[in-house]
C-alpha cells in the first residue's frame, strides 16, 4: 500500500505585492490625440508671434550645422536639437519625482511636452531673443522657425522615451555624452546655455568666441 502524498509545503516567502498603478493614466490613443493638440496649439501660437514657418533662405535642406549663422534654428535640425533631447531626459526625471505617484508615463509625457512647448514660446519672445543676442555669442539669433521649434518638441519626446527605457546610469551617461559632444563641436551645451541666459560669465563668452 503506497504512502499518502504529503500536502505541499506553503512557500515561506510570500510574493511581493505588485506596485500600485498610478491613479491617472492616458490610453495610447488619448495620448496621441492630446500630443497632436499640444503641437498644433504651439505651432499656431508661434505663427501668431510672427515666427517664420521655415528658413527665409528657402533652402529645402533640413539641417543647418553652422551655429553662428542666420540659418541656425531655422531648419528642421541643428546641433541644439541635442539639448532638447536632454530636456526630455530631465523632464522624465522631474515629472517622475514630482508626479509619478499620481500620473502614469503617458500622462507625464504630455506634461513634459507641454512644458517644452511653453519653453519654445518663451524662447521666441522678444525678451529672450534679445537676451541671447546681448549676453551670448548668438549674435545672429533672431528666434526659431516654427518647424525648428516643433522638431525641438520632437527631440524632447525622444529624450523622454530614452530616459524611460534606460537605467538611471544610462541616462546619466547619455546626458554627459551629449554635453561633451556639444562642448567639443560648438563650444556650447545645455548647461552653458542656461548659465549664459541666467547669469552670463565673461570667461565663458570669451572662450566661446575664441578669445
Amino acid at each position: 500500500m503506497s504512502e499518502p502524498t504529503p500536502p505541499p509545503t506553503p512557500d515561506a516567502t510570500p510574493a511581493a505585492p505588485a506596485p500600485a498603478a498610478p491613479p491617472f493614466e492616458l490610453s495610447a490613443r488619448a495620448t496621441a490625440a492630446w500630443v497632436a493638440v499640444a503641437v498644433t496649439v504651439t505651432a499656431a501660437l508661434l505663427l501668431l508671434m510672427g515666427r517664420s514657418p521655415w528658413c527665409s533662405c528657402g533652402s529645402p535642406v533640413p539641417w543647418s550645422f553652422v551655429v553662428q549663422s542666420k540659418h541656425n534654428s531655422q531648419h528642421l535640425l541643428d546641433p541644439y536639437a541635442f539639448t532638447h533631447v536632454l530636456h526630455g531626459v530631465l523632464f522624465c526625471a522631474g515629472t517622475w519625482l514630482a508626479l509619478g505617484r499620481w500620473l502614469g508615463p503617458r500622462a507625464r509625457l504630455l506634461v513634459a511636452l507641454s512644458l517644452e512647448g511653453g519653453w519654445e514660446l518663451l524662447e521666441n519672445s522678444s525678451w529672450v531673443i534679445e537676451r541671447y543676442r546681448a549676453e551670448t555669442i548668438s549674435l545672429d539669433y533672431y528666434g526659431d522657425s516654427v518647424i525648428n521649434s516643433l522638431a525641438d518638441v520632437g527631440a524632447c519626446a525622444l529624450g523622454f522615451y530614452l530616459a524611460r527605457r534606460l537605467p538611471l546610469w544610462g541616462s546619466l551617461v547619455l546626458f554627459c555624452a551629449f554635453e561633451l559632444l556639444l562642448l567639443l563641436w560648438i563650444k556650447d551645451s545645455l548647461t552653458l546655455n542656461v548659465i549664459m541666459l541666467v547669469y552670463p560669465l565673461e570667461a565663458i563668452r570669451s572662450w566661446q568666441s575664441g578669445g
